[in-house]
Parts: structure tokens; sequence; C-alpha cells
């Protein structure tokens, strides 16, 4: 099994679904993109995805890795023409084989496109904000990161071999994971701040959500028909338990197992009738039948805790928590749309490349969309994604198109699914 905290790490960089607008196309020979005067190669685009297609594929298979090969496709379809049909299924036609490659090769392409770009724009930003990260701080984060997920060497060079991916490219993802958690710190940088005065005004237009309700505790026993509560009652009236009663007579059977207990019940948790009759109860009165649509009840009110009102002092660090966080949302959700607007301007994909974040999108939206349809995103449709290939992953509380926050949690995300990022 391979270990899980670095491959978080490495598979959760940035997660960038954009607005697109405008035209043109001034991408040099040999690039796929260009955002502002920096270019993305071919070459890169190459390599990204061969270790996308080898991420894709399961532990354990064996064979060569075939990349869809546009446009014939006629390596991927003389690959899958070996791959063994599911019992009792029609073999594929070529045009059957030569669709699935091309829907594998679009998807691998958004993610790999997408992932060079953002990576781009992430870099751009944290140059614009003089935000450096050495190498020495890069290395240390991979170190700790490796010796956590990787118990001997062996184990880590068969991460590699696996994955496709050099320890250059583990050392660049980790220097973009650094630099998005300082873009995303300088952005919150002053969001702690919460007043006395704010902390007093959030309480008292909140007053009721600090609030508990009254609650009663209860023994009851639910019968199918009046009659047979009746006898429930008359049996507790002559002295039996309710815990005896409840067992022999009642058909719910979770009070039953607790004895006929059934504790902390707040006003409105009942059908209004039972609601009702627990609430105009006098403790230790036993009241019934009631008739409800689950049957007939025979109950006792045991305790009763009154209402009561969480005072500002209790509450004041949880509404604190709140404010700040509130902030921090706020601050971050400021940002998204200019460094959105920003950044799609200035990237340009050559045609055959064009995804979202292309400021030339327009154009191609409807054709090089994710199979799944709706807004674009990092992870594709599910099954489709290659695990620790692309960097899905939103920082927390962030709508999609954010600037990507720190460490991911400990555990790789399934398999096409966007790996959630840790509040903090």
């Amino acid at each position: 099994m391979r270990p899980k905290r670095l491959i978080s790490l490495l598979a959760a960089s940035v997660f960038l679904p954009v607005l697109v607008a405008g035209c043109g196309n001034d991408v040099p020979s040999g690039a796929v993109a260009k955002v502002d005067d920096s270019v993305i190669k071919k070459e890169e685009f190459d390599h990204w995805l061969q270790a996308a297609a080898q991420g894709q594929q399961p532990p354990g298979a064996g064979g060569a890795i075939v990349i869809p090969d546009p446009p014939d496709f006629t390596e991927c379809i003389a690959a899958k023409k070996k791959q063994p049909a599911p019992p009792g299924s029609q073999k594929p036609t070529d045009d059957q084989l030569k669709s699935q490659c091309e829907q594998e090769y679009e998807a691998l392409k958004q993610q790999v496109m997408q992932f060079l770009i953002s990576a781009e724009w992430i870099e751009q930003e944290a140059d614009a904000r003089g935000i450096e990260v050495s190498d020495a701080e890069v290395q240390k984060q991979f170190e700790d990161q490796k010796k956590q997920s990787f118990p001997s060497e062996k184990q880590y060079q068969q991460f590699l071999k696996t994955s496709g991916q050099t320890e250059e490219d583990l050392l660049f993802r980790v220097k973009l994971d650094v630099l998005s958690t300082k873009v995303r710190d300088e952005i919150v940088q002053g969001t702690d701040e919460v007043t006395d005065d704010d902390i007093q005004k959030y309480y008292d237009d909140n007053k009721e959500r600090f609030a508990q309700p009254e609650r009663r505790d209860l023994n009851v026993v639910l019968t199918k028909t009046e009659a047979k509560a009746n006898e429930a009652k008359q049996a507790i009236e002559s002295g039996q338990s309710f815990k005896d009663v409840a067992k022999e007579f009642s058909i719910d059977q979770a009070s039953k197992s607790q004895g006929g207990k059934l504790p902390a019940v707040a006003e409105g948790q009942q059908e209004k009738g039972f609601d009702d009759a627990i609430f105009s109860a006098d403790k230790g009165e036993l009241n019934g039948p009631v008739k409800t649509q689950f049957g007939w009840y025979v109950f006792e009110v045991t305790d009763v805790t009154p209402a009561s009102q969480q005072s500002l002092d209790d509450a004041k660090e949880t509404i604190r928590s709140l404010l700040k966080s509130q902030n921090e949302q706020q601050a971050l959700d400021s940002f998204i749309k200019d460094f959105q607007d920003k950044y799609t301007k200035e990237t340009q994909c050559a045609d055959d490349y064009v995804v979202q974040e292309c400021d030339n999108a327009k154009d191609e939206a409807t054709s090089t969309g994710p199979a799944s349809g709706g807004t674009p995103q990092v992870a594709p449709p599910q099954g489709a994604a290659p695990q620790g290939a692309v960097p899905p992953g939103v920082p927390p509380g962030v709508p999609q198109g954010a600037v990507p926050q720190g460490a991911p949690p400990q555990g790789a995300a399934p398999q096409g699914q966007p790996v959630p990022v840790p509040q903090g």
C-alpha cells in the first residue's frame, strides 16, 4: 500500500476553475500555453501527461503505459484491444475504443493543463507579492513528509517508479504548496483581529443560538392499540416497574432496550399531540394513553432540565473563533475575483490545449469541458483522475477558484475526488 501522507501532499496543490473571456492566441511554437511572458513548453506537458497516465494505472498493473495518442489514437486502440472483455459482454468496435481513448485523453489533458497553468499562476502571484521560498525550506518540508510516509528508501523508490514522477517533480509540488500557503497567509493577515464590541454585537444579534430549551426525561411504553396501552398503564399503577412493563408491552425497540427511558426530549421533537402532553404533564405523574401515528403512549416525566441561556462570557471564545473564520472567508472571497480575472486575461493556450483557465477558451468551452459537464474542475469525472498525478484541493471555507492552502490531511483522496484541506 502506498504511504498516504506524502501522496496526499504531492497530490494537492491548486484548484482553479475560472471565468473565461477574450480571444486571440500568441503562444509560440513548441509551447502549449503562455501566462503573461512565461511560456509552458510542450515538453513539460508531455512529461506530466506521462506521469498522469502512469498514476492512473491501478496498483499492481503490469505492461507498458500507453498514453492516448491523438488524433487517431492508434496505439491506444491497439492496447485496448489486448485487454480482456468482461464475461458476457460484446467486443467493442474500433470506433467505441477510439471514443474511450478520446475521453481519457481529454481528461488527462484537462488535468495536466490546469495543473501547469495553476502552478504558473501561483508562482507569479507569489512573485508579485514578493513572497519567496528557499530551496532549503522546500527540501526540509519534503524530507519531513518523506520520513513520515516512507519507512524505507526502498518504498520511496517504488513510489517514484509507480507514480511516474521524479524527485524533482515532487520538490516542485512541495514548492507550490509552500508558496500557496504563504500567499494565503498574506491574504488573511489581520483577519484574526476581533474586538469585544464585535463579540457583544454578534451575541446580542444571535442570542437564540446560545440558548438551551427545556428538556424532559421520560419513561415510556408504546403499544399498537389503546387496549394494550391501558393494560400497560394498569400494570404500572399496580406497582410493576416501567422497565418490566416496557419489556412486556412496548413496541418501541429503542426505548424498550433502555428500560423504557426516553431522555432529554425538547419541545417540538415529538408528534404534536404527544409533545403537548409531555410538556403539560407534571413530574412523576403517569399519563396516557396518548394516540400518535406510531401507536399509543403511556408515559411519565422523570426529570425536567429548565431552559437556559449561555452567558456572553461562556460564549465569548466560541464567537471569537467564528468571527475570525468569517473574516478570513471574506478576505479570501474578495481576493478570488481579482485573482481569477487577472490571470485568466494573461493566459493564452495553443489551439489544441485550450482549457477553462485560458483567456481564449470562450470559443472552446463546449468542446473542452469535462465529460461530466457543468463547472470545469481540476478533478475530472470519478474514476478518470490518476491518483497522485494532478493537484486537486481547495482551502478551508473558500469557494472553488481560490488560492490553495497548505498541507492536506493524512490519507490520499479517492481517485478522481478533490483532496480536502484542513482548517488552519
